[in-house]
């Protein structure tokens, strides 16, 4: 009989510490919704923030690592040039979209909930490889550990661009709910990281500096959110006009910032003056994945928003390449980059390079390798 009693109490103790973090958050949630938003109350909501954000972190990764991994089915092996991932409620199409772009079967049915686990493709787009994930339909909760949806946003969180797919029959409103899932569990989209110098330091207190004017933030509003994260000593450097949520972001540390694209499923419903104004739609697409409708208006914007760089090699006394290209992502196309692409090696035994392309001012031209390449030259690597 004891032992029933102590395994009762286990079990409650268990259901507090899950439901307490809830009723802080909605509470959390509560005071900030009734606080007016001006500048004598952005002291205080820049504190609640601050907690609110640290609360959300500790119901995505619990102490002592439980449930915080992706979990059975979830966890694929990054392959390719680039990952994309499909998240949305469940039966908007994201299943058919993945079935009629990489040929891969993933369960379709007319009811919801189909797939229950990570289904990966790969297609190929202009020489690239790109894999593609469709990922289980989330849930309005889901940052807060409601259905699967942390194990869901944690693959999200891997991608190089997210595809949220929606149902063109079904309020917009779905793209602000799916939206503030994804900020709630650190992803913030088709965004830059906040332009704010950040440097913890053994002491000197707080040194505030702010090279533009500031319409939310000062010096005591950032001491407050600080010090809720007990950080008593750093320099903090605004370089635009930024919000507590900015501060907050880059004391956390963990955001990423993932280009998106809303994918309007579905376009076979409605009418061609509806299908005009859903076009003006910003970094939005609207298809038929049924039907296989204006796939090819996706792919090319699937490819300018992955800043793919593709360049061709040249072996010596042959013509170059032009089947295989390597692709390296944008920002990382140096010489040396190249190399550490095709083997670590490679930089090891490197020479010089001869380029043929746009980043040259004539052909060929010979480089060093910290030359930076553009989309589409052709490289011949000379070893020593």
């Amino acid at each position: 009989m004891f032992q029933i009693f102590l395994y009762c109490v286990e079990i409650v103790t268990h259901l507090a510490m899950w439901f307490l973090p809830l009723i802080k958050l909605f509470e959390i949630q509560s005071a900030m919704a009734r606080t007016q938003k001006n500048k004598a109350t952005a002291h205080h909501l820049g504190l609640l923030k601050a907690r609110l954000a640290k609360l959300r972190r500790e119901l995505i990764t619990p102490k002592g690592g439980g449930g915080g991994g992706p979990g059975e089915g979830f966890d694929v092996a990054k392959t390719g040039d680039a990952r994309i991932g499909f998240v949305g409620f469940p039966s908007v199409g994201k299943s058919t979209l993945l079935s009629n772009l990489a040929g891969v079967y993933s369960e379709v049915a007319a009811y919801e909930f189909t797939t229950l686990t990570t289904v990966p493709g790969v297609i190929r787009y202009k020489g690239a490889k790109i894999q593609l994930l469709d990922l289980p339909g989330i849930i309005e909760g889901a940052k807060d550990g409601k259905g699967r949806g942390r194990q869901v946003i944690a693959v999200a969180r891997t991608c190089n661009l997210i595809l949220i797919v929606l149902d063109v029959l079904k309020p917009l409103g779905h793209k602000k709910l799916i939206e503030h899932e994804l900020e709630g569990f650190g992803i913030r989209l088709n965004k830059k990281p906040p332009n704010i110098g950040f440097k913890k330091k053994d002491k000197g207190g707080i040194n505030f500096t702010a090279t533009c004017a500031q319409s939310e933030l000062d010096a005591e509003t950032v001491k407050s959110i600080l010090s809720e994260y007990k950080i008593h000593n750093a320099d903090i450097t605004l370089r635009s006009d930024s919000t507590a949520d900015d501060l907050i972001d880059v004391v956390e540390g963990n955001r990423v910032y993932i280009p998106c694209i809303y994918v309007l499923n579905k376009i076979d419903q409605i009418s061609i003056e509806e299908l005009d104004i859903i076009y003006k739609v910003p970094h939005c697409v609207p298809i038929s994945a049924h039907h296989r409708w204006n796939f090819d208006d996706l792919l090319e914007k699937i490819w300018d928003y992955l800043h793919l760089v593709r360049i061709y090699t040249k072996p010596k006394g042959q013509l170059p390449d032009y089947t295989s290209p390597v692709v390296l992502p944008d920002g990382q196309t140096a010489v040396e980059d190249f190399c550490l692409k095709i083997h670590k090696n490679l930089i090891k035994e490197f020479k010089y390079a001869l380029v043929w392309g746009s980043s040259v001012k004539h052909n060929p031209q010979k480089v060093g390798k910290d030359h930076v390449l553009e989309d589409e030259d052709v490289i011949q690597v000379v070893k020593k």
